[in-house]
């Protein structure tokens, strides 16, 4: 069940949850691969695996990763093809013992009322699941049958437990919880605290909290060593300034994850301009424990170039109404304009830093505004030249 109900609008989805309906629709390179989808998947196609086998190696595993259609078929024939060779040997047993013939009055069969194939597979089924109509049932006249009847209930207990795991597995997964901790369609650079950052929003839509929840980032790009060796996904750690201090976050209410770009950023280097004409993409991470089953759970999304707004940041969420904290969602991906350096953080500090840019934009911004107001003089003055004319 959904926390704060009244606020979130039914029709919404992850990506229209997410989306700024104000900013401008980016459209992706077309020679641009991501290597992680908006909604999570990894953009990997694993290619010409010899070593088909290892999968048998982890039945268990290969079964829960199988598609419902898939795991459904598979559920069904276990189950009937045990019955099926069980009932070929339950009639075999018969067959040996010359139950099928037409027994004399003191005639003992190991098994009574088998008469045909149909009603040994209707034996196996009923020893198996345990029915048990009472019209057939073991004599102990067979050793051999009792050594079937106990070999056939182990099977049974063993594909029920496997078969039943993996249902449960399937339905439990952990990536149904992701489903609701939703990230900002965009990501944003912008100032805070005096220092250039890259920021992005994540949120829980449900009641039921994450446990030990934790945010990282990569950055993904096409790099070259120094020996000129080409690494295509070059994997980046970024460090991030969380919000409550620490390395773990309490994700109550959508919280703006930042990282300042430093000396020892990635994006160090990257101007407004360069950024949009780099394929730089940017993993973020989220983690945690689900409170209600204890169930580790992983949601992931990133970021191209086209994708990140810079000179933005998100507008605020959380309101108090009725001595309650309100979260609109609405707003959740909404981003204003604000001053911002458009040169690299580099750059910036080369020339002296955030001291240096808010000198020159207060006058920037008096000066726009003297104009402003001479040009709103000017207007007036014709409005009366022309009214006096009139006249």
């Amino acid at each position: 069940m959904l926390s704060r109900k009244g606020l979130i609008p039914e029709d919404y989805v992850l990506t229209r949850l997410a989306e700024d309906v104000l900013q401008p629709k980016f459209k992706a390179k077309s020679g641009k691969a991501r290597f992680v989808a908006k909604n999570g998947a990894c953009n990997v196609a694993h290619t010409n695996i010899r070593e088909q086998g290892r999968f048998l190696q982890d039945v268990f595993t290969t079964l829960v990763d199988l598609k419902w259609l898939h795991t459904l078929i598979i559920f069904t024939m276990s189950f009937l093809c045990s019955w099926l060779l069980f009932g070929m040997i339950w009639w075999l047993v018969a067959f040996a013992h010359g139950d099928l013939d037409d027994p004399g009055e003191d005639f003992i069969p190991c098994v009574t009322d088998i008469h045909s194939f149909s009603s040994a597979f209707l034996f196996s089924i009923e020893v198996q699941v345990t029915i048990g109509f009472g019209g057939r049932m073991i004599t102990e006249e067979c050793f051999s049958a009792i050594i079937i009847l106990i070999v056939q209930n182990i099977v049974g207990l063993v594909i029920n437990a496997i078969m039943l795991g993996c249902i449960f597995m399937k339905t439990a997964q952990a990536n149904r919880r992701a489903e609701t901790l939703i990230f900002s369609k965009h990501a944003v650079v912008s100032v805070r605290n005096n220092k250039l950052c890259f920021m992005v929003r994540i949120g829980d839509l449900r009641k039921s909290m994450i446990i030990s929840a934790t945010v990282r980032m990569q950055v993904v790009r096409r790099t070259t060593t120094e020996e000129g060796e080409v690494v295509p996904l070059d994997q980046i750690d970024i460090h991030m300034d969380n919000p409550v201090g620490t390395n773990g976050i309490f994700l109550v209410s959508p919280l703006i994850i930042c990282h300042v770009i430093d000396k020892d950023s990635p994006l160090y280097e990257l101007s407004a301009q360069e950024l949009q004409h780099e394929d730089v993409e940017v993993i973020v991470v989220l983690e945690g424990v689900v409170e209600t089953t204890g169930i580790t759970t992983q949601a992931r999304t990133s970021y191209v170039s086209e994708e990140i707004l810079w000179g933005q940041r998100f507008v605020s969420t959380v309101s108090e109404e009725d001595g309650m904290y309100a979260v609109d969602y609405s707003k959740f991906g909404n981003t204003v304009k604000v001053p911002t350096p458009t040169c690299s953080a580099k750059k910036l500090d080369e020339l002296g830093g955030m001291a240096l840019f808010k000198l020159t934009e207060g006058p920037t911004m008096r000066a726009s505004v003297r104009r402003r107001r001479g040009s709103t003089g000017a207007r007036r003055s014709r409005v009366e030249s022309v009214r006096i004319g009139d006249s």
